[in-house]
């Protein structure tokens, strides 16, 4: 594939910024003069008065070495958000081409699409929540616009994984480029499609520390691609775009493997446990399998239980908006104790015998 055919013509000869340390190799006794910094320090922390690694390098050797990958297909963000938006930005040309979704899914590609006014081709999900391969393959021969193609799994808000042969039998039709965000899938039974990279020049992972590395306040994204793809997006990206902090925070959280193993390990648990109990309540529909780190669940009357819920304080998202989630709330597996009072509260809902 021809990265350079799907690229947005004005870009083909794109200078980017590019600050003195692009280049450089840092060292620990190098003099930055070059970036008009105060070298006296700052009030937080003596680090914080200078500008972080633009390439993130040490950052990346590390989930370099984690996922098996060279550090060239590995773009980082500030949060995935940022990556999404870098791709329809790069690959996308405004009011011509188009994106395709498969709602119910994660609503930023849709918006992101909106603020750079591409239009947004929608195939839903089928009844059972896996893609609906034919309409899907209709759509992109029949409309040659389409460039990219955002799968989430496991879906956000279904919790369920789509089906490999399916994605499989997509990045091998499709002209454009897939792009598969795993944001939940530390918390699935399958592997990462990390290992078939190689395999499809068309692919685009997405993950993110947010979720099972837990460093949602830290706002860090990664993208898994070919190389042509990785410098595509690092062109047009903001010179500093992950903060010092939070490439100190995601240092920190690639070299605490036993603390994730385990955090992945109570979560899963917990999320069983909130399960069944679901499962056990008379007013509950339907709770629906997942291997992320939340529930769907279908009740028959999903905003008085929220409001019911937000009366102690208790947040969760009603998604009884979107197609095939009528009467559907989405809860976050919480803490032990977070889970617990949960579980009471819904307790309270149950009829009296």
């Amino acid at each position: 594939m021809d990265v350079n055919k799907l690229l947005r013509p004005h870009l083909h000869n794109f200078q980017p910024y590019r600050s003195a340390r692009d280049e450089t190799k840092w060292q620990k006794d190098t003099v930055f003069l070059d970036a008009n910094e105060n070298a006296l320090g700052s009030p937080l922390n003596d680090n914080l008065n200078r500008y972080p690694d633009p390439l993130q390098r040490e950052l990346k050797a590390i989930i370099s070495a984690d996922s098996g990958l060279k550090a060239d297909n590995i773009f980082l963000g500030n949060g995935s958000d940022e990556a999404i938006d870098l791709l329809i930005r790069a690959f996308c040309e405004p009011a011509t081409d188009k994106i395709l979704i498969m709602p119910p899914t994660y609503g930023m590609y849709a918006v992101s699409a909106a603020v750079n006014n591409v239009p947004v081709c929608q195939v839903p999900l089928q009844s059972d929540f896996q893609m609906n391969l034919a309409a899907i393959r209709k759509t992109i021969q029949t409309d040659s616009a389409v460039k990219l193609i955002f799968i989430c799994s496991p879906n956000n808000p279904t919790g369920n994984r789509l089906a490999d042969n399916d994605i499989e039998m997509l990045l091998k039709d499709f002209g454009g480029l897939v792009i598969l965000d795993e944001a939940y899938i530390d918390f699935a039974d399958r592997p990462s499609w990390k290992t078939r990279l190689a395999e499809f020049p068309n692919l685009v992972i997405l993950q993110t520390l947010s979720k099972a590395r837990g460093l949602a306040g830290a706002r860090l994204g990664m993208a898994f691609a070919q190389r042509d793809i990785i410098d595509a997006l690092n062109s047009i990206k903001p010179p500093y775009n992950v903060s010092a902090l939070s490439q100190e925070a995601a240092l920190a959280a690639f070299r605490q493997k036993k603390r994730l193993g385990q955090m992945i390990a109570t979560i899963k648990s917990e999320r069983e446990k909130l399960s069944r109990f679901l499962q056990s309540l008379s007013f509950v529909e339907k709770v629906y399998p997942s291997e992320a780190n939340f529930i769907l669940v279908a009740l028959p009357d999903a905003e008085a239980v929220q409001r019911h819920l937000l009366k102690q304080n208790i947040v969760v998202r009603n998604r009884s908006a979107i197609p095939h989630c009528p009467s559907c709330l989405r809860i976050t597996v919480g803490n032990p104790q977070e889970n617990e009072r949960l579980m009471q509260a819904l307790s309270e809902l149950e009829p009296q015998k």
